[in-house]
Formats: structure tokens, C-alpha cells, sequence
């Protein structure tokens, strides 16, 4: 099979695998266990830059470990802080920003992403984000708080202004409640409306 429609997450890998090039800045907005995380290190080779984010020590620590077996280690700053302080490290404007809502697979269910914090990350990044650049968010509404995320995010990126960005929601519509989703965003170049 040539193409297999398969998730939220493999169809944010595939528009990440089209917008980024190599020696480009991305922003992995929650590192978790570094899957996403590794996978941007190889997408912007040996002259990028990967700022992965995680609040949690475990993840740092995991994530820290992947890159270190894969070689990959010296592309990326690894940030235990908020996603909602990107700002303060991120000085570039990224080609892409990667938000895996939800919690740290493995981990304390209760240690999950929040609303609150995510919107700060979420406005924040789509103002770095470079002229042509990404946001892929994945959301997972099968708890509670990752419902009012979805719906936080529903309602955020249904209101931006369409002469500055191009949203689209990837959702399996016969998957049942709960099921992950995909928000793509892309920073218009010429702040000119699209032809739909």
C-alpha cells in the first residue's frame, strides 16, 4: 500500500516530513518520551535546531536518552520548563511547532496538559512561527481535560483571522468519542486571504 490513512499522529509526521528542510528551527512543544523529538533532529539535519519543552524530569531524562543513542543529541536544547515560555528561549522563528497533548505516555495519568497553559503556548507559537511555517497539535479528548483543550483549541483557531493563517481539523469521523484529532495551522506568507 502506498498511502495508509492511519491517525492523528501520522498525519501530523506527514505534513511535518513536507514543511520542514534541513538547517531549519522547529519547536517540539512537549518532548514526552522523544519520539517526536528525535525524528525533528533528523528532519532538520546536522545545521538545525530543535527546542523540545517538557515540564516533567522523566521526560527531559528520556528524551535526553533517545537523542544520545540516535547520535542526535547535539541538535537540540532540552528544556524542563512550560511550553508557555517558548519565548524565552526561542529567539529564531520556527519552521514548525509540535504540540502531543495530553499526558507522558507511561506516566501519572493526573500530570497531564492544560488549557490554560496550552493556549499561552499556542498563541505564543503562532506568532514566532515564520512566514509559511507550522503548527501540528495533536489532541486527545478521551479525559477531561484533554475535552476542554480540544474545544479551547476549536474555538481559538476557528477565530483566527484567515488573511494570516490556514487552520484545518483532522478528525476520524467514524473512530467514537474520544478519539485523537489533528489541528494544522500554517503562517500565511503574504497575509493575503487564500482561494479555498
Amino acid at each position: 500500500m502506498a498511502y495508509e490513512l492511519k491517525s492523528a499522529r501520522f498525519l501530523a509526521r506527514d505534513v511535518l516530513t513536507r514543511a520542514i528542510s534541513e538547517g531549519d528551527t522547529v519547536v517540539d512543544a512537549t518532548a514526552g518520551n522523544g519520539h517526536d523529538t528525535a525524528f525533528l533532529c533528523e528532519a532538520v539535519g546536522a545545521a538545525g535546531r530543535v527546542y523540545a519543552f517538557d515540564v516533567q524530569p522523566e521526560a527531559i531524562r528520556t528524551t535526553r536518552g533517545r537523542l544520545e543513542e540516535a547520535g542526535l543529541l547535539e541538535r537540540a536544547a532540552l528544556i524542563q520548563d512550560g511550553h508557555e515560555h517558548m519565548e524565552r528561549y526561542v529567539r529564531e522563528a520556527p519552521s514548525a511547532i509540535v504540540f502531543n497533548l495530553g499526558w507522558l505516555p507511561g506516566g501519572d495519568h493526573q500530570v497531564t496538559t492544560r488549557w490554560a497553559t496550552t493556549e499561552r503556548a499556542v498563541r505564543t507559537g503562532l506568532e514566532a512561527l515564520r512566514p509559511g511555517g507550522v503548527m501540528v497539535i495533536c489532541a486527545y479528548p478521551g479525559h477531561a481535560e484533554g475535552e476542554r483543550e480540544r474545544q479551547g483549541l476549536t474555538g481559538l483557531l476557528s477565530g483566527l483571522d484567515n488573511r494570516r493563517y490556514n487552520v484545518l481539523e483532522q478528525r476520524f469521523l467514524n473512530a467514537g468519542d474520544g478519539a485523537p484529532e489533528c489541528f494544522v495551522i500554517q503562517k500565511q506568507e503574504s497575509g493575503r486571504k487564500t482561494a479555498r
